[in-house]
């Protein structure tokens, strides 16, 4: 096989052109054997095979910076810098489904959260420029679901005001993002994908007007001189060149000759180009080109000759968010929705499917869905914004200074919340309560199972003027956790006993995380340490019966899967002390740290966040407060 004599990009140079797309192939073939046994990102990276292997012909990394946005896209970039072991993809010691400084210099960007790399490469061919580097080039490869975003059009912006500083942005055009691309841009790329080029008129004219004597010359001048509208006529690319940024394409970017022609041309130009390449999503593989949803862009293993699930999961968080939202859709017309680029992932597809005329897709653009949701809600709709946990950091100051500022009724539905695993750090959703919690007038909600999904999403939605927030887990939804009593607006999960006058510790549980708790609760239990778990439901604000409970017990334990900084187990603290209650606490959370991929499982027992962990360091703190040691570390829990 050739993919194994390829060791890193030089190894391409010797391949001649029928050898390159017998690699081509190989790779395709690889990937499909790959994927299909671990999940991962499918669909982009067969859309990319030939692409990647002209970009390494053409550049010369790690010397040459070749960047990917998003990150999901590089497993090709992988295989031919020298990472062919893909059987570990996504798992604890494996490779990373993203780039990682970690494994190779070829890497540059870790944050997979779309529409960075064009910010990454302006400051990069910046760096080039300042230290003299002139050997040095930078090609920046931005899918057209990555160019909705705002950041990758503040950074053109910037980009095109210097001429002679040189740059290459590829545009990997394959009119999808998860789903199809929408808005004006898709629109104009799709004129460009369907126009004859400009250049190709242009060139066939020049050889005509140069043959003709006497006025050949002089007119071919004049119709150079008036490009602009010619280009604007025959191939609608002037939105590029209006921003001072040369344009080369459309290419098929399936072949690799033509792309290694547009590359280099573009590699030799004195300022920054943009090729814009027509690509293939699943391109290969049938079960991919054929999936209308998203191409198999993210999937779990899957029997490759079928392409259908190895196993087939029972409901999930996001399942049941998407059968209430169309229940809520049916009883309220002021309800709509808005996803930033993701309908399928999030689980709107169902209410889309049900309410099209209710439904905006607003393209990677969370800062500007969050302020288009102020908008519907200030004129009169309950706008339900969707999006994972870790994407709405982007968003943050709309939040803050247009939604809730403007006490806007927005509900933000947050997918992905607390350890997510797999995907590695840019994804894990351990920073939304902590954000959330500095928003004045903001509700949070994190329902602990199903039922309370459906109930706090309708609470939420209930809210005119103030922000709401729901959030849950990745995957699958737990059992029913019941509550056997209520005190305030918080439901008791445990209570130690009626014949207990002042319990041991009171267990605050967040979410998804009260089967733990009561596991934990259990645990204690077998240590003669009595312990209340309540799960507050909205923790934020702290309800105001905690501060009175906490006053009955010895202890207040906090358990969360966000950050410990500034999260709810800083809030309860804050709400014990204004509360004049002086009672030991301990939270236990998320370190403030970026978790390596691996499962949900293995980052959570890596953390200490499992019930025998924080069982153990109760039981010591229990000790303590009774005097039974002083240094000595405290009994095993088993």
């Amino acid at each position: 096989m050739l993919l194994t004599r390829i060791k890193g990009p030089r190894d391409l140079d010797r391949l001649s052109q029928e050898e390159l797309d017998q690699l081509a192939a190989e790779i395709r073939s690889f990937l499909v054997d790959a994927v299909s046994k671990t999940g991962g990102h499918l669909g982009p990276n067969l859309g990319v095979v030939e692409l990647t292997i002209a970009l390494h012909r053409v550049f010369d990394s790690p010397k040459d910076k070749v960047l990917f946005d998003t990150g999901h896209q590089a497993y090709v970039h992988k295989l031919l810098t020298g990472r062919q072991d893909f059987a570990g993809l996504r798992s604890k010691g494996g490779l990373s489904g993203y780039p990682s400084r970690a494994e190779s210099d070829h890497d540059v960007i870790e944050n997979s959260h779309a529409s960075t790399v064009l910010g990454w490469a302006d400051g990069l061919a910046k760096a080039n420029e300042v230290l003299g580097r002139e050997d040095h080039h930078v090609a920046a490869v931005i899918g057209d679901g990555a160019l909705t975003g705002g950041m990758a059009w503040e950074a053109l912006n910037n980009i095109a005001a210097a001429k002679d500083r040189p740059l290459v942005i590829v545009v990997n055009d394959n009119e999808r993002s998860y789903g199809p691309t929408i808005g004006g841009l898709a629109n104009h790329l799709a004129t460009l994908r369907t126009t004859d080029g400009y250049e190709r008129f242009l060139a066939r004219g020049k050889e005509i007007l140069e043959r003709t004597p006497v006025v050949g010359k002089p007119l071919f001048e004049t119709l150079h001189g008036a490009k602009k509208g010619l280009k604007d006529f025959i191939a609608p690319q002037g939105m590029f060149e209006d921003l001072g940024l040369k344009y080369i394409g459309p290419i098929d970017g399936h072949d690799i000759e033509a792309l290694e022609s547009a590359l280099q041309r573009a590699k030799r130009f004195s300022g920054p180009v943009i090729v814009h390449c027509l690509t293939q999503k699943g391109r290969g593989y049938t079960h991919a080109e054929q999936d209308e949803a998203d191409r198999f862009h993210g999937i779990g293993p899957i029997h490759p000759d079928t392409g259908l699930p190895v196993s087939t999961d029972a409901a999930s968080w996001t399942s049941v968010f998407a059968d209430e939202m169309v229940k809520l859709g049916k009883e309220r017309k002021d309800i709509v929705a808005i996803t930033a680029a993701m309908l399928q992932p999030v689980g709107l597809k169902k209410f889309a499917d049900a309410f099209p005329d209710r439904i905006y897709d607003v393209g990677i653009a969370e800062q500007h869905g969050a302020t288009s949701a102020a908008g519907l809600a200030t004129g009169g709709a309950h706008p339900v914004f969707a999006v994972y946990a870790t994407f709405l950091n982007r968003a943050f100051d709309q939040v803050l200074m247009d939604v809730a500022l403007h006490k806007c009724g927005v509900t933000f539905v947050l997918d992905r919340a607390g350890v997510t695993g797999t995907d590695g750090a840019s994804h894990n959703g351990m920073w939304d309560m902590s954000i959330m919690q500095v928003v004045p007038g903001l509700r949070l909600a994190a329902p602990r199972d199903a039922e309370q999904l459906r109930a706090q999403l309708r609470e939420a939605v209930e809210v005119k003027d103030a922000p709401t927030v729901v959030r849950y887990s990745k995957g699958v939804v737990g059992p029913a956790v019941p509550a056997v009593s209520r005190i305030g607006g918080m439901d008791v999960l445990r209570g130690p006993g009626a014949d207990v006058t002042r319990p041991d510790v009171l267990l605050v549980s967040v979410g998804a995380l009260a089967p733990m708790c009561l596991e934990i609760a259990d645990l204690l239990d077998k240590q003669g340490i009595t312990t209340t778990v309540v799960d507050p439901r909205w923790v934020k604000p702290v309800d105001e019966a905690l501060a009175p409970l906490a006053d009955r017990h010895r202890v207040v334990v906090t358990v969360e899967d966000n950050g410990r900084t500034g999260g709810v187990g800083s809030a309860v603290s804050q709400a014990l002390r204004d509360a004049g209650v002086d009672v030991p606490l301990r939270d236990f959370g998320i370190p403030q740290r970026f978790l390596d991929h691996a499962s949900r499982k293995e980052v959570m027992a890596e953390i200490g966040l499992t019930a025998p962990d924080i069982a153990r360091q109760v039981t010591g703190l229990v000790a303590k407060l009774d005097g039974r040691y002083d240094s000595e570390p405290a009994a095993a829990v088993d």
